[in-house]
């Protein structure tokens, strides 16, 4: 470092002698000369020199530009973020309405009437469900030239137990039925004697109590199950059992699985009397019954292939009888749902039972023959499908053979000896026919929308008899029409009209006149029904409505000597509420 220093000094020390010296010899000399002045440099434009636009540049000595690379060092991490899923507009619409567990509902009317019905339910827990209902429906009567009590009475009561399981689901039901009619139909002849119709008691009642149960399994061979007992009497000392056992399981053959249905019918019961004598009536007979069938699925045809066998023990005669059926179905989609052609030949044994016959005509006599039904074969062919969206359509074609087929007949009438209040014209008993009947129906279903839905509907009817004149009170044409409409938010309404064609019948006279002057037939006239009924919904809860029947006032005959009542009107409330 020292030297350093010293040799900086010695540097410092000879420009100062340098500069020392040059100053005395210029003042030592005086010369004259041209002196220039130079004042500071100012530079111009002009004075520029462009720089190339290209320069050339030594490439060897000139560097290239390093590559650069891009990267993101990702860490992977736990996220917990769940994208929102994409919502539609909504588009503003009135909340729907509360649906309610229970109701009740009365409505009173002319002829005394009154109607009433309440319905109950209620959830037990998540799985169990208790229900039940009560109906009434009953009219004081009244009906134009009638001489005898036309009143009738219609009261029912159920009640339900179901249970909706993980693997199977069941239910036990069980009711009481009481209903009240009178034999009013007595003949012309004997309204005009009053010591008669006044000592006459034509009021006869029926008596019905049942139970029963269904279970159905899920994901099993044995599909489904039920049992039902009913015993069903009169207070013209009748009664009647029934019991009925039914399952249905699916039988693998081969990695084919047959649809198999299994059935035992017991019935049994009598009355006190045959209608022309004091003997005691019984019947008695048990069935059982297989179905078998097997389904082949091909594009659009599907045919169901199987037979039915039943054996029957007629228990009150001693005889046993075995029954085949044919039991085939197909359908084929010809264009769709636009155009289906379905077809088949099945077959029946019909238990035929006093509940039934009671049931399709309540002026039967205590004092019938009950006897199955043998129906041989039920062919049928058709066409269905859809004209479009909110119209579809049905039409059919069947031929039916039936042996022993019954057909209610009116009862001979006692004029010399008669002993009860039945016997006078007005009840009707049972007859059996081998009978062949051709059937042609049609039927058209609108349903534009939720607020308005029409239904069309009529059956043509050919009958060939082998022992009777004529199939006694079976009609030759039925129709039928109904619509619905919802008007508004508060009103709807609605209509249906019936039509029954002509029907026929044979009135018999007991004497002792030849054969041609005891009986003669009888032709009951067409007739049509029309009903409408109109409501005003207040709220959820509350609703009014109004109903019309018979409109056209019609005195029409349903059965001989049996007028119905005229115009009626009716107007109740509906209440619908939960616990």
């Amino acid at each position: 470092m020292r030297k350093h220093i010293k040799i900086l000094a010695l540097i410092i020390f000879a420009l100062r002698i340098n500069i020392g010296f040059s100053q005395d010899k210029s003042s030592d000399t005086l010369t004259t000369g041209v002196i220039d002045v130079v004042k500071p440099y100012t530079p111009t434009i002009s004075d520029a020199f462009k720089v190339k636009e290209a320069p050339n540049l030594d490439e060897e000595t000139t560097d290239k530009k390093k590559e650069i690379k891009y990267n993101i060092f990702s860490i992977p991490v736990a996220s917990t973020f769940t994208p929102a899923k994409g919502k539609a507009a909504v588009v503003e619409k009135k909340a729907p309405s509360k649906l309610y567990d229970n109701y009740a509902s009365l409505g009173l009317g002319t002829y005394n009437t009154i109607l009433g019905e309440v319905y109950l339910n209620h959830a037990l827990n998540r799985y169990d469900n208790i229900g039940g209902y009560v109906r009434h429906h009953s009219s004081g009567g009244g009906i134009d030239e009638v001489v005898l009590d036309d009143d009738f009475i219609n009261s029912q009561l159920e009640v339900n137990y179901s249970s909706n399981q993980r693997d199977m689901t069941y239910n036990i039901d069980g009711g009481f039925q009481f209903q009240h009619y009178n034999w009013y139909g007595i003949n012309d002849g004997y309204k005009d004697d009053t010591v008669l119709i006044n000592g006459l008691d034509v009021g006869h009642s029926y008596f019905d109590a049942h139970v029963g149960g269904a279970l159905t399994f899920n994901d099993t061979y044995i599909n489904s199950g039920s049992v039902f007992f009913r015993h069903f009497s009169d207070n013209q000392g009748s009664g009647e059992n029934r019991f009925i056992a039914k399952a249905q399981v699916d039988i693998p053959i081969n990695n084919i699985e047959i649809y198999t249905g299994f059935k035992i019918d017991y019935l049994g019961g009598g009355f006190d009397r045959d209608y022309f004598t004091n003997s005691e009536l019984k019947y008695s007979n048990f069935q059982i019954g297989l179905s078998p069938t097997f389904q082949l699925q091909e594009d659009d045809l599907t045919v169901d292939i199987g037979l039915s066998l039943y054996y029957l023990n007629d228990m009150e005669f001693g005889k046993s009888k075995f029954y085949m059926y044919p039991n085939v179905s197909a359908t084929y989609r010809v264009v769709n749902d636009v155009l289906i052609a379905y077809g088949g030949i099945k077959g029946d044994l019909i238990q035929n039972s006093y509940h039934g016959f009671a049931n399709e005509n309540p002026f039967v006599s205590p004092s019938l023959f009950i006897t199955p039904t043998d129906q041989v074969y039920n062919t049928y062919l058709g066409l269905k499908g859809k004209v479009s969206s909110t119209m579809s359509y049905n039409v059919s074609g069947s031929y039916i053979a039936d042996k022993n087929k019954a057909l209610f007949k009116s009862n001979t009438i006692k004029n010399i000896s008669a002993q009860n209040s039945y016997e006078y014209g007005n009840s009707f008993g049972i007859s059996y026919d081998d009978i062949k009947t051709f059937s042609f129906a049609g039927e058209l279903n609108v349903d534009l929308n939720r607020n308005f839905k029409l239904g069309l509907k009529g059956e043509y009817f050919v009958y060939d008899t082998d022992v009777e004149a004529e199939a006694w009170n079976l009609p030759d044409l039925k129709a039928s029409v109904f619509f619905d409409y919802q008007i508004d938010e508060h009103w709807f309404t609605g209509a249906n009209l019936f039509f029954v064609g002509e029907r026929k019948d044979q009135v018999a006279l007991e004497g002792t006149l030849v054969p041609e002057d005891l009986m003669r037939t009888v032709t009951l006239d067409s007739f049509f029904d029309v009903n409408a009924h109109v409501g005003y919904r207040i709220n959820d809860e509350f609703t009014f409505f109004a109903k019309v029947n018979n409109i056209a006032n019609q005195q029409y005959q349903k059965w001989v000597n049996y007028p119905v009542q005229g115009v009626q009107f009716l107007a109740g409330a509906t209440y619908k509420f939960d616990f």
